[in-house]
C-alpha cells in the first residue's frame, strides 16, 4: 500500500482510531477500518484454547470431516461429579444411537473403512498431515463419482495414497505401498491408472533425485556423496538417459557411482538391499551411466 498522496510507504496503522496515516505527508488514506480479530486478548495458549469460540478445522481424513458432536465417556457432569446409574445408562443409549446414526448410509460405512486403512498406510510410510488430507480427498472424489464399486477399498486406498506421493515427490514406491498395505503391486498399479483416468489427475514422472537423500542416508553416506549422485543424474536426465528406465535403479546406481567417486565405496549388494532392486538392475545401469556421461571411475 502506497500514500496516494505523496507515493509513500512509510504508513502507520492506528488501531485506536481505526485509521491508517501516511507518516511522510499527514494524509488519512484509510478510516473506520473493520478489526477482524477476536474482542478478547489471550497470554497464554490454554487462555487463547478457553476463549475461542470456533471449532478445529475441516478434516478430510475423518469420517464426518471432524464436524460432528461426541458423547464423551467420562459419565460426568459439568462439575466433574459422577452422574447416577439411571443417567450413565441413558449416555450409553445415546452414545449407541448417535454411532449408529452417524454410519447409516453405505458411503458413510464405505468412508469409515477406508480412512482408517489410509491412516494406517500413512503413519507406517510417515507421510506428512498435507499429503494424508489430499489422500483422503481425492478417495472421497473417487467415491462421489462411483469408482470404487467392484474394487477392494483397501486396494483404491494404496492407489490414492500412490497418486499423492508422485504428485508431491515423495519417494514411495509400488513396493513399500503394496508390502504395507498387502495389496499385489500389479492391483496397486491397475487401480491407480484407472483412478488417474477417470478422475484427470495429473502425475507428474517420478524424479530418481527424489529417491538419493534417502538412499544415501539408509547406506551412511555423506553429503557430498549425495550432492555428487544428483549431479549425475541432472546430467542423465538432461541427456535422456532415464527414459523407460525403472527411476530407484538409476538413482541406486547414481549413489552407487558417486561413492565410489568420492571414496565412499558401498557394495552393489548394499545399495540394492536399500533401493528394493536386484543387483543385476544396478550393474546395467551402473554401466550405462558409465559409458554414456564419460565417468572415469578408479577399479
Amino acid at each position: 500500500m502506497k500514500c496516494p498522496e505523496c507515493g509513500s510507504k512509510n504508513l502507520h496503522h492506528d488501531y485506536e482510531r481505526a485509521e491508517i496515516v501516511c507518516m511522510d505527508c499527514g494524509a488519512v488514506i484509510e478510516e473506520n477500518m473493520v478489526d477482524f480479530g477476536p474482542e478478547w486478548r489471550a497470554f497464554d495458549s490454554d487462555q487463547r484454547a478457553k476463549r475461542q469460540r470456533t471449532g478445529a478445522p475441516i478434516k478430510y481424513t475423518k469420517p464426518n470431516k471432524g464436524l460432528v458432536t461426541e458423547i464423551d465417556k467420562y459419565n460426568r457432569d459439568i462439575r466433574g461429579s459422577k452422574i447416577s446409574p439411571q443417567s450413565q445408562a441413558q449416555m450409553y443409549r445415546l452414545r449407541k444411537w448417535h454411532k449408529r446414526s452417524s454410519i447409516s448410509s453405505s458411503m458413510e460405512r464405505n468412508l469409515t473403512i477406508a480412512l482408517s486403512e489410509l491412516d494406517r498406510i500413512a503413519s507406517a510410510l510417515g507421510l506428512p498431515s498435507n499429503v494424508r488430507e489430499a489422500s483422503a480427498l481425492l478417495y472421497r472424489k473417487a467415491v462421489e463419482k462411483g469408482l470404487i464399486r467392484g474394487r477392494l477399498i483397501e486396494s483404491v486406498v494404496a492407489a490414492v495414497i500412490y497418486t499423492l506421493c508422485r504428485q508431491y515427490g515423495i519417494p514411495r514406491t509400488l513396493d513399500e505401498i503394496s508390502e504395507v498395505s498387502g495389496i499385489p503391486k500389479k492391483e496397486i498399479g491397475r487401480t491407480y491408472r484407472f483412478i488417474k483416468k477417470e478422475l484427470f489427475v495429473k502425475v507428474p514422472l517420478t524424479n530418481p533425485i527424489h529417491y538419493v537423500p534417502r538412499f544415501a542416508s539408509e547406506l551412511e553416506l555423506s553429503g557430498e556423496v549425495q550432492e555428487r549422485a544428483k549431479e549425475i543424474l541432472e546430467e542423465a536426465i538432461n541427456k535422456g538417459l532415464i527414459s523407460g528406465r525403472g527411476p530407484t535403479g538409476v538413482a541406486a546406481a547414481a549413489v552407487y557411482i558417486a561413492g565410489v567417486i568420492m571414496g565412499e565405496r558401498r557394495t552393489q549388494k548394499e545399495v540394492a538391499d536399500v533401493a528394493g532392486v536386484t543387483e543385476v538392475t544396478i550393474r546395467n545401469r551402473y554401466r550405462e551411466l558409465k559409458r554414456e556421461l564419460g565417468i572415469k571411475i578408479a577399479a
